[in-house]
């Protein structure tokens, strides 16, 4: 993945006493001339966030308030969460407790909570506590940095997986969390550095600004660094998951044809989509239609001719869209013309833009068998899964590239030499010719090379795939959401039964929690922010926010039954059993 985002906490991180560090101030204006853009993700008051650093132009976006409130040096602002409720900021008032109150939160000294919380139990308010070193901020629930730097990207078309985020305090556990590398400073909190993919040595905000630039001088997002999203694909023998970390690392998929190779290949696709990475799949053959079935992909090609590049550039555009290209109509000679044209293309795009994250080739063989591959793929950013029952044809420099390899069942000589080669790769000739031979259609064997292979050839049972042959969007009601992504009902801050992890659940919770519970979430907007960010699915999402704000306006009735009833006629509710797939079961 390309470096594109740099996520900033201010005090304690960039700042200290409130003063932002000139070295970083600098090296912020360093790696925004490099196309970076930079986000102050922060606990303080917009307005007093201005006051310190006397003006926010230094940056592309603030996030404030730990989330609640979103502002861009072009003057553009909104809240993302609900405004301070007089009554409460009253009665902290009328109790002589001291506080400074911003538009979404209120900000007291940590050792007053038991007497805010009595304020917040007494008033019955939906209100959530949450500290930062010696100061407590209270807010609505479900708001917090990772939301407000969801909000901020999405308007700069940005992806949090071209994102580091550096953060010094327990309120930036879920900043680090959701950006693909988290950095926790060595001067801060041990519990934020104990779950940071980096702790930046140092002894306060100075040691930011060459971590920074030294970040910003490598292209690419450090792999080794990297490891919280995973591809879960099957089942070892010994009945572990297998598990490979996303890392923008080149993979291969070899076997003979009709062996599976799409199959799992597919898999691998469905876990990055929905795991919100964009995808870019070059489809000679139309294998891949069904990902169409999934948020934010879009399906060119087909019986239609192919797209013109810059239209299909201007898709990539969004971190959100992932695209397959269909070429399966296309004439040989023409296909090799469009796809050689397509892939510098593609290579171009991700070194300007970080996107797409992953660029999948099938049938790699009849497109990268000459030395100009070179020009054809960037090799530096790295991350193209290449799919081929002719191994032998890729080029010899670019077999030497790949540093991932998972084999289906492979019998013809040739190719089984072609994966002898690989230093490591098979071991005894033997051993490995046989195991290859004998995989069957619903196994896959990993191949030496990877740390995830244990330097063994490791055979594993592949997990189902969703999109394998549902064509249309009922899959949505079974499938098992992952943890953090299912909805949750709460009343006064405190959660209401147990977070619904799928539609389905959604549908009958929805249909049974008590109406003020239902209406408040509509007044937060908290319905049409799940079906966009979880789903992906905003075009539902903008029609769930239409009936949100005619609720507000008192326009429509408690939203509960009208909400169920949009889902089931979007999601088209079946009663036929489905099988949940075992990646997203487990996680990821």
């Amino acid at each position: 993945m390309k470096f594109g985002v740099l996520a900033l906490d201010y005090d304690g991180t960039i700042a200290r006493d409130g003063a932002l560090d000139p070295e970083v101030r600098a090296a912020i204006a360093d790696v925004r001339a490099k196309g970076i853009a930079v986000v102050i993700v922060t606990g303080r008051i917009l307005s007093e966030l201005k006051q310190v650093t006397g003006g926010l132009e230094f940056v592309d976006a603030v996030v404030a308030e730990n989330g609640a409130v979103l502002s861009f040096p072009q003057g553009y602002s909104r809240l993302i969460a609900a405004p301070c409720q007089p009554q409460f900021v009253e009665e902290l008032r009328r109790r002589g407790l001291e506080f400074k109150v911003g538009q979404c939160v209120v900000e007291l000294d940590a050792n007053l909570a038991a007497q805010a919380l009595s304020v917040i139990r007494d008033l019955e308010l939906p209100l959530v506590e949450l500290f930062n070193r010696g100061r407590m901020m209270i807010l609505p629930p479900g708001i917090n940095k990772s939301i407000g730097l969801r909000e901020a990207l999405t308007i700069l078309r940005r992806s949090v997986h071209n994102a580091v985020a550096i953060g010094d305090a327990e309120n930036d556990h879920d900043l680090l969390s959701v950006c693909e590398i988290g950095v926790a400073a060595g001067w801060g909190s041990p519990a934020l550095q104990r779950a940071a993919d980096i702790v930046l040595a140092g002894s306060g905000p100075a040691a930011v600004a060459p971590f920074i630039r030294n970040m910003a001088n490598e292209i690419r997002l450090p792999p080794d660094s990297i490891g919280q999203h995973r591809l879960l694909l099957g089942t070892e023998g010994n009945g572990h998951l297998l598990a490979l970390a996303v890392r923008g690392r080149n993979l291969l998929v070899v076997g003979d044809p009709r062996s599976g190779k799409s199959w799992v290949t597919g898999l691998a696709c469905e876990q990055l989509i929905l795991q919100g990475y964009s995808v870019c799949v070059i489809d000679p053959e139309g294998d891949y239609r069904t990902l169409e079935t999934l948020p934010g992909v879009v399906v060119f090609g087909g019986e239609d001719p192919p797209p013109d590049l810059p239209d299909l550039a201007r898709v990539l555009r969004h971190p959100d869209m992932s695209a397959v290209i269909d070429l399966s109509h296309v004439a040989h000679a023409e296909k090799i013309d469009y796809v050689r044209s397509l892939l510098a293309m593609l290579a171009a795009t991700r070194r300007a833009t970080g996107l797409p994250h992953r660029i999948v080739l099938d049938e790699a063989h009849y497109f990268l068998h000459e030395p100009n591959f070179r020009e054809l793929l960037d090799l530096n950013l790295g991350a193209y899964t290449l799919v081929t029952y002719r191994m032998s044809d890729l080029h010899p420099e670019l077999r030497a590239a790949v540093e991932m390899v998972i084999a289906k069942q492979t019998v013809e000589p040739v190719e089984v030499r072609s994966l002898l080669e690989r230093p490591g790769a098979l071991g005894s000739s033997t051993d490995g010719t046989a195991r290859l031979a004998s995989l069957q259609i619903n196994e896959a064997m990993l191949l030496p090379g990877s740390e995830e292979s244990h330097g063994t050839l490791l055979k594993f049972d592949l997990s189902p795939r969703l999109t394998s042959h549902v064509r249309h969007k009922a899959k949505y009601l079974d499938v098992q959401l992952l943890g953090e992504q299912g909805f949750v009902f709460t009343e006064n801050g405190a959660t209401v039964g147990s977070p619904a992890r799928s539609l389905k659940e959604f549908i009958e919770m929805l249909k049974n929690v008590p109406a003020h519970i239902s209406e408040e979430h509509a007044r937060r907007g908290d319905y049409s922010r799940w079906f966009a960010g979880v789903f992906r699915d905003h075009v539902f999402a903008s029609e769930v926010r239409k009936m949100e704000q005619r609720f507000r306006l008192g326009h429509a009735p408690n939203p509960s039954h009208v909400l169920a009833k949009m889902v089931q006629e979007r999601y088209e509710l079946s009663d036929r059993p489905f099988a949940v797939p075992t990646a997203l079961r487990a996680g990821a």
